[in-house]
């Protein structure tokens, strides 16, 4: 059986509230639900139980210091010219930048690809299967919440998540997370 992995950071119940409170206004799109909101420190991808295991293993000692953020904006992910995704902005990256590293060499060192692709830390608000005659939408949401903001918040545990896809999106169960101890 493969495992479709990702490790990623859930922010406290008040920011979920706050985030869910602006999502709406936007046709086709699917909002995210609480369950699912997270900002993603590291794609993982299929792998089997064992390396799911030895993932687990390496996982519980990595550690971070506390990390300390706030919700800065939002905006967009285009892919082939349309947009397939609304975010949240994360600010200061710095510490984040830093675990996604961290993160990133132990999984290249147990023998996984390096992330291909560069880290920019947000959290997924909506997915778009087609942004075809909701640009205006999508640009008007971005302009009413591009002054979103929060209070300074704490990440307080590294969690392994696995990803199921269903006919109405990505369902996310916990496999196992670690406390931010610093």
């Amino acid at each position: 059986m493969m495992h479709r992995l990702f490790i990623g950071l859930r922010p406290p119940r008040e920011i979920r509230a706050a985030l869910i409170a602006i999502m709406g206004g936007v046709g086709g799109a699917r909002w995210q639900s609480d369950d699912q909101l997270h900002l993603t420190l590291r794609y993982i991808g299929e792998v089997d139980h064992r390396t799911a295991e030895e993932i687990a293993i390496t996982l519980a000692r990595v550690h971070a210091p506390p990390l300390t953020v706030a919700l800065h904006g939002v905006g967009q992910f285009h892919k082939q010219g349309r947009t397939d995704a609304i975010w949240a902005g994360v600010a200061p990256g710095d510490a984040l930048h830093r675990l996604h590293h961290k993160i990133d060499h132990a999984l290249v060192a147990l023998g996984l690809p390096a992330e291909g692709r560069a880290f920019r830390p947000h959290i997924t608000l909506a997915r778009l299967a087609r942004s075809l005659g909701v640009a205006d939408q999508v640009d008007a949401f971005v302009a009413t919440h591009a002054a979103l903001a929060s209070p300074p918040f704490a990440f307080s545990h590294i969690t392994l998540f696995e990803s199921q896809l269903t006919r109405d999106g990505a369902r996310y169960e916990v496999v196992d997370r670690w406390p931010i101890d610093g």
